[in-house]
């Protein structure tokens, strides 16, 4: 009885039903491969961070630039490189600097009678003043090279005169010129000679900061070839990035326009914003358009002293604006619409809707309409701008980096940093934060960074008594006391001056917002850090010279170089 009820519930085992359960059996395994399928799918969409060519090695960008690889990158918090990093020194150019030989000598045949001149003020526009503020700047600043002089003009009182140079260090390895200005303070004898007995700080000489209107050109050497080097940043110059207008109704409605809306780009990190930017950027030059810009910016949390995403930021603050709208087509798009809501139907003009990345540029190409809008939805990463600059796009594409430079105020707060160092100081890099903490990915750090490990590390690199700047993770910089008794040690808080409120950034950047102050935020203070390392004379860096972990963590090494 006991087999028959157990036969009976076993029926479908039976011969004649094996076929059907086989089906069944196959039907449900093909289901199961189906959802595992969409599921591992799911979860690489979700997950997915593409390449970032901007984190490799120098060498390996330029590669990166003129390949076909797929274009696109993997998140990092590592500071933006800009289109100033991927121009070589033009050495024609910088091999012609001003020597103290070239400066004119003044022949004065019948010496004037000086007596009871002592007292009068000095004439900072006599050409004998001039030769001898040029000499002895270029005796003073030893290492840097002078490539223009700017006419001297009073100072601040009567023995005082200013005047402004143009110059680059003289073992400078990036593509840029500096400007600097400052005071004199000149003494005159009973013979009528005169020397110059101080020079000021930094950017001391504010009245030759802007050159008159109508004032007769200084002193300069220009190359062999009078090969300009107007295509090269000049750090320290007086910066005009006020918003570009359009002239008139007949130039606005005459225009071309491309114009990038949402999207999942913002507040991401000034990496992402920057590769998204530049994609958009190139396809308004290939499309002959005038580029619309968001000038308003959300910096990442990364960046902000209050760990959350902050709206309201100004592309002004981080870029050099003035050189993108002097040598491409953008205006900004406050004013474009209050312009396009004031023609566009007077003037009959037309709007392009794209909603669809994968629509190419060059099927944009033949569209006449006035103003083509692409419009990015809300999954990512297909919303995200520079998807549009993949596939087929790449090789056509070409991101314009020539036209994104660095803020020029940011990089005076360098210039200032470096010249209170007489641009002669080596340079360390020192990562710890939460690199140091994590033992899993960095076993090393922690202590291979410690002062203890670093003076043993640093001895045979950097001479005794040197100025050493550190750039550094580390908020505790009396960290590094211990190396005081070897160096003369900086960090970038020793030079708060350059940015407080009694600074020029501060003043600038205030009008440039509205009248409200600007933070000297995170990604600022990282980026000037790095460029002032940059500079140093030798630069020493941690995971190629402090430690034998990655920079990536644990067996990344091979990935990293």
């Amino acid at each position: 009885m006991f087999n028959r009820s157990l036969l009976s519930r076993s029926g479908s085992f039976r011969p004649e039903n094996l076929g059907q359960n086989v089906l069944a059996l196959i039907g449900n395994l093909c289901f199961t491969i189906f959802v595992l399928g969409v599921l591992i799918f799911t979860i690489i969409a979700a997950t997915y961070q593409p390449e970032d060519p901007l984190f490799r090695p120098s060498t390996k960008i330029t590669n990166f630039l003129t390949s076909t690889s797929n274009a696109t990158f993997k998140s990092d918090n590592t500071v933006v490189k800009t289109g100033e990093d991927f121009l070589a020194p033009n050495q024609t150019a910088f091999d012609t600097f001003i020597n103290i030989t070239d400066v004119p000598s003044v022949a004065v045949e019948n010496p004037p009678d000086c007596e009871g001149d002592n007292d009068k003020p000095i004439d900072c526009k006599d050409r004998e003043i001039f030769n001898l503020l040029m000499k002895a700047a270029i005796e003073h600043f030893k290492d840097i090279h002078f490539y223009r002089f700017g006419k001297p003009v009073s100072g601040s009182n009567e023995s005082t005169c200013d005047m402004a140079w143009r110059f680059r260090p003289n073992q400078g390895k990036t593509a840029s010129l500096y400007k600097d200005y400052r005071r004199f303070l000149i003494s005159r004898s009973g013979n009528c000679n005169y020397t110059v007995v101080g020079i000021g700080e930094y950017h001391s000489g504010m009245n030759a900061r802007k050159r008159k209107k109508n004032q007769k050109p200084g002193f300069e050497k220009l190359p062999k070839n009078s090969e300009k080097t107007a295509s090269f940043p000049v750090v320290g110059e007086v910066v005009n990035d006020s918003l570009p207008v359009v002239e008139s109704e007949s130039s606005f409605s005459n225009g071309k326009y491309l114009i990038y809306e949402g999207g999942g780009d913002r507040c991401k990190n000034m990496n992402h914003y920057l590769w998204s930017f530049l994609c958009a950027l190139g396809e308004a030059q290939y499309l002959n358009r005038t580029l619309i810009m968001d000038l308003t910016l959300c910096l990442n949390s990364m960046y902000t002293s209050s760990l959350q995403d902050e709206e309201g930021k100004d592309f002004r603050f981080y870029f050099d604006f003035e050189h993108l709208k002097e040598s491409a087509s953008v205006l900004d798009q406050k004013q474009f619409w209050l312009d396009w809501k004031k023609w566009q139907i007077k003037d009959g003009l037309r709007l392009s809707l794209v909603e669809d990345f994968r629509v190419t540029p060059m099927k944009l190409a033949e569209v006449k309409d006035a103003l083509i809008m692409r419009k990015f939805g809300s999954v990512e990463p297909d919303n995200y701008w520079y998807r549009v600059c993949e596939g087929e796009t790449e090789s056509v594409i070409q991101r314009p980096w020539h036209l994104i430079w660095k803020s020029r105020r940011l990089m005076d707060i360098v210039s200032g940093i470096v010249s209170k160092l007489n641009w002669d100081f080596d340079s360390v890099h020192v990562v710890r934060g939460e690199k140091a903490k994590n033992k899993e990915l960095w076993p090393n750090l922690a202590a291979d960074t410690s002062p203890e490990a670093l003076i043993p590390s640093l001895q045979d690199k950097i001479e005794d008594g040197r100025n050493v700047y550190i750039a550094t993770d580390e908020p505790d910089t009396s960290f590094f006391n211990p190396l005081k008794d070897r160096y003369a040690i900086h960090f970038l808080d020793e030079y708060k001056d350059l940015w407080d409120e009694n600074s020029e950034w501060y003043s600038e950047t205030t009008k440039l917002n509205n009248g409200v102050p600007v933070e000297f935020d995170g990604y600022m203070r990282v980026s000037v850090d790095t460029e002032v390392f940059l500079r140093g004379k030798k630069q020493i860096e941690t995971f190629n010279d402090l430690t034998s972990d990655c920079k990536d963590g644990i067996n990344s090494c091979h990935s990293s170089t």
